[in-house]
């Protein structure tokens, strides 16, 4: 019963959202919490909450203060650079601006940390795409998929937890992993290529000095009028004008004479982060709170600068608490493991053999609707277990199981991917029926690729 009322909540959850009945974080707090009732253990759901913003509540602190971080870097012009030269590159072409988006996102992903990733990303490109008329739904779509390719980097969480499930030295697992997860992000990067073509037979393409003249003209009046209409932009601030400041070259917020100790501090915050110097939360607490310091010494121009961002730090922060009710509730009825039982039971004894192929299969679904935690930790050991009987070793099963990551990036659990879709503008719906497809084909490639090469 427990097994059917799982699959039961995540699948109502998912068709509610993305048919648009109703909100993320309403779905992520009341879905859960009523199928806990139906479970019989409506007392206990105070404590089942509880226990899921305990475990989410550095995640939720890290996210609010690494939103001020990089929002501040942007306000000051860290950024401006970057942007300019994708425009450069990609000469306003949407074909080069989406495989831009898969080479961006899989570059920043080698600091391990998807909210960083996906924060840096969106904040150099939406303004490009935006300007461009392109599909919203792309960018958070390839920015996800190359991220979760490069999510399997040693420190970037899935293989270090399989290797303490199964007490395996993660180099072990990754480094033979390697022309598999390539594969991977080539076939991103070919997909992003198509998906680029698709967008500029739609759109066409325009040459750079068109868009930087409408780019100074977006600024210069307003999005929502033209030059000729004489319509001003200084008045309400859409939230198109809000996203072309990034390359407005005369903001107020700008700090040129800062610059490389902005430079120098995200190098050196970054590197604290791989390095593990210090909790994640606690450095870019500290790091925020520095930046806003240093770059605004007047109290009246921090308070502007952390109002400025407290609509995203809320739609986020928010959105990772709403999450803790639905996780909290996963795993406190029992769902989840009862789901996992299920799962590892119905897989034929004839599969033995090839349990690590099974494995990569199962990675799809079960990274996609329990956490990273939860797979690693609790079915990969009886997965391994499994495969072991049937001769099959602990890392052939701890390779296979970072198959389904490209996926896992998108999962309505994974805090980041609100982070991503938030600051794009872009409802989690659409974003889940856009990627859902071509992420778990990702997968599939990583999986066809690992067992052709002998890895898996």
């Amino acid at each position: 019963m427990l097994t059917i009322l799982g699959f039961a909540m995540i699948a109502t959850f998912l068709v509610l959202i993305m048919m648009k009945k109703m909100s993320p974080i309403a779905a992520l707090v009341l879905i859960p919490a009523l199928f806990c009732v139906f479970v019989g253990k409506g007392a206990h759901l105070g404590d089942y909450v509880i226990d899921g913003v305990t475990s989410l509540a550095p995640t939720a602190a890290m996210l609010m203060f690494a939103i001020v971080y990089f929002g501040l870097m942007i306000d000051v012009g860290l950024f401006d650079p970057v942007v300019r030269g994708i425009l450069r590159f990609c000469k306003a072409d949407p074909m080069r601006v989406v495989v831009g988006t898969a080479l961006l996102a899989a570059i920043v992903s080698l600091d391990g940390d998807g909210s960083t990733t996906f924060m840096i990303t969106v904040s150099a490109l939406y303004p490009l795409y935006r300007r461009l008329k392109m599909s919203l739904v792309i960018l958070t779509g390839v920015a996800a998929m190359a991220n979760g390719v490069m999510n399997t980097l040693p420190w970037g969480g899935p293989t270090a937890r399989a290797a303490t499930a199964l007490k395996l030295d993660a180099s072990d697992i990754f480094v033979p992993m390697i022309p598999a997860l390539a594969v991977g992000l080539v076939f991103v990067i070919v997909l992003s290529y198509v998906l680029g073509l698709r967008e500029r037979r739609r759109l066409g393409t325009l040459t750079l000095d068109e868009v930087l003249v409408e780019e100074k003209e977006t600024v210069l009046v307003g999005v929502g009028g033209s030059a000729s209409a004489g319509t001003g932009g200084s008045g309400g601030g859409t939230d198109d004008e809000a996203a072309f400041q990034v390359l407005d070259p005369a903001r107020p917020t700008l700090r040129p004479k800062l610059y490389w100790f902005n430079a120098l501090l995200t190098a050196v915050l970054l590197t604290a982060m791989i390095m593990e110097w210090l909790p994640i939360p606690v450095l870019f607490l500290l790091g925020a709170a520095l930046a806003l310091t240093v770059n605004f010494p007047h109290i009246p121009d921090q308070k502007a600068r952390l109002a400025a961002h407290a609509d995203n730090v809320l739609n986020v922060s928010g959105m990772v608490f709403a999450a803790a009710v639905f996780t909290g509730v996963l795993q406190g009825t029992g769902m989840v493991d009862s789901m996992a039982r299920w799962l590892v039971d119905i897989v034929p004894g004839s599969m033995g053999p090839h349990m690590a192929l099974v494995t990569g299969v199962l990675s799809l679904p079960l990274t996609y609707f329990m956490s990273n935690d939860g797979f690693y930790f609790g079915v990969l050991p009886v997965l391994a277990e499994a495969g072991a009987a049937h001769g099959v070793s602990p890392l052939e099963m701890a390779r296979a199981s970072l198959v389904g990551q490209p996926l896992h990036m998108s999962s309505p659990l994974v805090p980041a991917v609100y982070v991503l879709v938030g600051m794009a503008r872009v409802e989690f719906g659409d974003h889940t029926r856009f990627v859902v497809k071509w992420a778990a084909l990702t997968c599939l490639v990583i999986l066809g690729a690992g067992t052709l090469f002998g890895i898996i």
